[in-house]
């Protein structure tokens, strides 16, 4: 089976060439302003380093930011309906209400309450009234809106109301596009709205970038099905991607993880991912990116879907070296895909971080006879100083004193040139394309995230029923039942709750069936 990795990122989009579990060929190349020819002549280039037909590559699997960076540089969002159900509750938080001002008034702060939503045991808190979210549709279409999302209160637990509004609403404005929360969100009501508002308003620019996409794949004579990654580092196919865009935020370090993973056999570690701006750190737990356990922000907004525990340091292959009175300053600043022309190395005039580890010695880029001026001090100073950043960073990133080995990875990673706070480095063959190579693996996904009565059953059963979900919901998204494990399960009481209430989190994982 061949498959084809994408990863767009800021600086190079990458690709590789895989063949079952062998890297067949890798390449890089620039990111272009409008991306999408830069995916065209990356997916020529690696098919030629691949000596590869286009008609012999079975799946293309395409990591992308186009959907988080308009929503970070409130861009190309459509102004979105949000509809809540809850009445007489919720109603002192309306929907958006810690937004920051200017992303809320770009989608136009349009939210209406409703009544309706259940307890945490499936009690109605109040009846759907019809007639009500009728007249809410009206004076959506009275504001010409085209895209709406519906929440509902503990709909990860009992959706029928809001499944039930989806359809009112639909009926009644049936040229508009349509999010239930439930289908993307965990329990917590104001962070999974949040989330639900969130890819209603990007479901228009996922029509155009998910078609731009298949375009570019056709055009390069490609026949194979094409998906997308997700936040978790698994799969969903491209039309799934054009209802849930939100579901790739942050799909970059995750592939950056899984592939450190694969390249390097190992499935417990910290990765360091090192691109030009920036490196992202996260730990590995069974070959996947450890999940937040907390809400997280995009763009300033609070959510609750799937989010690996990943941060970034500001400091990269083209991160700025600046002399100071005081010593020698690293980063966070970067010339970024202009390393090329500015860096000194390359015949520019700014020292970067790339230029001390050719002065070094240790690594062959550019012409090294452009830094062998560069004072023994500055090179000492700014080594000393990376070194610094990246193992306060690493120290951040570990769960327990256990000596976990960090795999470096990214086309930075040259900055790395021994064991970083103790630990075992690993550089894998592959490094620098590690993000493509994620993606190019990637699995198929299904979770479930439960309120269980203990009172009613027993945890063994409350477990049990968990995993027989999150197992079903990874066979409806093309999971092959025969691969599928359990690679997840967390169970949390809540004490805050009647009836001897747990929280089941459980995640199933298998390979792309056919």
């Amino acid at each position: 089976m061949i498959r084809i990795g994408i990863d767009v990122g800021g600086t190079n989009t990458d690709a590789v060439v895989m063949d079952g579990e062998r890297v067949v060929a890798g390449v890089k190349s620039p990111t272009t302003s409008d991306v999408m020819s830069g995916v065209v002549n990356a997916l020529r280039a690696v098919l030629d380093a691949a000596r590869m037909a286009p008609e012999a590559v079975n799946y293309v699997m395409i990591g992308t930011t186009h959907f988080t960076n308009a929503v970070v540089q409130r861009r190309d969002l459509a102004p979105t309906a949000a509809i809540r159900l809850g009445l007489p509750a919720t109603a002192s938080l309306p929907p958006m209400v810690d937004w920051p001002d200017d992303l809320r008034d770009v989608i136009g702060n349009h939210w209406w309450l409703a009544h309706g939503g259940n307890e945490f045991d499936g009690r109605e808190i109040s009846p759907l009234n019809e007639d009500e979210l009728n007249g809410i549709a009206a004076e959506i279409r009275a504001k010409g809106i085209r895209t709406v999302a519906i929440s509902s209160v503990f709909s990860p637990v009992a959706g029928e109301h809001e499944k039930r509004a989806g359809e009112i609403i639909a009926k009644a404005l049936p040229e508009a596009d349509i999010t239930l929360s439930s289908d993307i969100g965990r329990i917590g009501l104001l962070e999974r709205e949040n989330a639900a508002i969130m890819n209603a308003c990007l479901r228009d620019l996922s029509r155009h970038v998910i078609e731009a996409f298949r375009n570019a794949i056709a055009g390069v004579g490609i026949k194979g099905r094409f998906y997308l990654t997700q936040n978790d580092g698994t799969l969903m196919d491209a039309a799934l991607a054009e209802k849930y865009p939100v579901l790739t935020f942050a799909s970059g370090p995750t592939n950056s993880m899984r592939g450190a993973a694969f390249l390097s056999g190992v499935k417990d570690a910290i990765v360091v991912d090192i691109g030009g701006t920036t490196s992202d750190l996260g730990s590995l737990q069974k070959g996947f990116p450890r999940q937040a356990s907390i809400a997280v922000e995009v763009g300033g907004v609070r959510t609750n879907f799937r989010m690996p525990d990943v941060f970034s340091v500001g400091l990269g292959g083209g991160s700025l070296v600046v002399e100071t009175e005081s010593g020698v300053t690293v980063g966070p600043r970067s010339v970024g895909y202009r390393i090329t022309e500015e860096a000194l190395i390359f015949g520019g005039k700014i020292l970067t971080t790339s230029d001390i580890a050719v002065a070094e010695g240790g690594v062959d880029l550019g012409d090294k006879t452009k830094v062998a001026h560069l004072k023994a001090d500055i090179v000492k100073a700014a080594r000393s100083r990376m070194t610094e950043i990246l193992e306060d960073s690493v120290e951040r990133s570990r769960l327990s004193p256990d000596p976990l080995p960090v795999i470096v990875v990214g086309g930075g990673s040259i900055l790395v040139d021994g064991p970083l706070a103790g630990l075992e480095t690993i550089k894998p063959d592959h490094f620098a394309v590690a993000n493509a190579v994620g993606a190019a693996i990637a699995q198929v996904s299904g979770d479930t995230d439960r309120v269980y009565s203990l009172a009613e059953m027993s945890r063994d059963a409350a477990l049990a029923d968990a995993k027989a979900k999150a197992t079903e919901a990874a066979i409806a998204a093309g999971a092959d039942p025969a691969s599928i494990e359990i690679v997840d399960v967390e169970d949390v009481p809540l004490a805050y709750l009647p009836g001897n209430a747990t929280r089941v989190r459980v995640k199933a994982v298998g390979n792309l069936n056919g």
